[in-house]
């Protein structure tokens, strides 16, 4: 089957659908047009997903299907429910299916970093080059910038801070993806930063505080960056090679895709936050520090690589759908009718 001819040809139908399930009213005639285009998508659902299946496509005819059933049913979805499958579906599978982008930048973000500590740490010309000044010792020495920076603010305050701060980094690797350049440079900013800090440290003798302050916080924290800039670098690709759909509907579905990572990742940057303001600074042991920050991250690692893929899987399986039965158990549509 040709997927992409195949939706093309249904397109009208699917986008007509859409509008009678979010219409208030309805006339009679419209309430069974609902009902048979619901019935027919059902079954294109159902055939495109034994056919190649393209997951972007089955995972938005699923959603669309979703919002028609409680329609047609005369039903308003559980708002609890809705946020649980996000969470447990759509969140996870959208992470899975970009996986070697985020996977890709961290690869890259990280030997930048690693390098430029090196750098620093080993040649005096790294300072001069990066405007370094020759005494840093009120950043890296015991109890300067780079530790009171975790501890002189409180820590609800601190916590809310970094969470809003984070939130905005991604939201701009994001969205600022789809201009590639603008991403780019962002990540790169931050692997400076990163790998600035860890030469300074590291040329002070004291590698042992940068990570004992970095990974608590940090390991899901950069891993949360990563994962915008993969996903937002996708949309920018998208824009260049669309593939075999048109460029703005090949970005439309991309756009839904990013906009769902980054509803997720506001969730995961409260972990981060509550992680950099309670833990990080705390009198914990720095061993159980990092064991928590490790933790954290091999949660999520589980997440997005068994659920994220479960979830893409029982989307690519026949006969699925988001909303769980399908229309043809319908036999009495209870909307009202105007």
């Amino acid at each position: 089957m040709d997927v992409d001819a195949y939706s093309l040809a249904h397109r009208r139908a699917w986008d007509r659908l859409d509008y009678l399930s979010t219409r208030s009213k309805l006339t009679g005639a419209e309430a069974d047009e609902l009902v048979m285009l619901y019935r027919r998508t059902s079954q294109q659902l159902a055939r495109l997903q034994s056919h190649s299946p393209d997951p972007e496509l089955i995972a938005g005819l699923s959603a669309l299907l979703a919002r028609a059933r409680g329609r047609v049913l005369g039903t308003r979805a559980d708002t609890w429910q809705e946020i649980g499958r996000f969470f447990s579906h759509r969140f996870p599978a959208a992470l899975y299916r970009a996986w070697p982008w985020w996977v890709g930048v961290a690869a890259v973000f990280l030997s930048v970093s690693a390098g430029l500590a090196v750098w620093v740490d080993r040649f005096d010309s790294a300072r001069e080059v990066l405007g370094i000044p020759e005494d840093t010792r009120s950043l890296t020495a015991p109890g300067g910038a780079f530790e009171t920076y975790y501890s002189e603010h409180p820590q609800e305050a601190f916590a809310a801070q970094v969470w809003t701060n984070n939130a905005w980094v991604t939201a701009i690797a994001l969205f600022t993806g789809v201009l590639i350049l603008p991403a780019v440079y962002l990540l790169f900013m931050n692997a400076l930063n990163l790998g600035v800090s860890a030469g300074l440290m590291a040329d002070a003798g004291r590698l042992d505080s940068f990570f004992g302050f970095i990974l608590p916080h940090g390991t899901l924290e950069l891993t949360a960056v990563f994962v915008a800039g993969g996903v937002g670098l996708k949309l920018g690709w998208t824009l260049i090679d669309p593939g075999r759909l048109s460029r703005v509907e090949a970005v439309a579905r991309q756009g839904r895709a990013t906009a769902t990572v980054a509803l997720g990742l506001v969730g995961v940057l409260l972990i981060c936050g509550f992680i950099e303001g309670f833990v990080t600074p705390s009198p914990l042991p720095t061993p159980i520090r990092i064991a928590i920050g490790f933790t954290a991250e091999a949660l999520f690692l589980v997440y997005v690589f068994g659920m994220g893929r479960r979830a893409v899987t029982e989307q690519a399986k026949p006969g699925a759908e988001s909303s769980g039965d399908h229309l043809t158990t319908v036999t009495q549509p209870t909307f009202s009718t105007r």
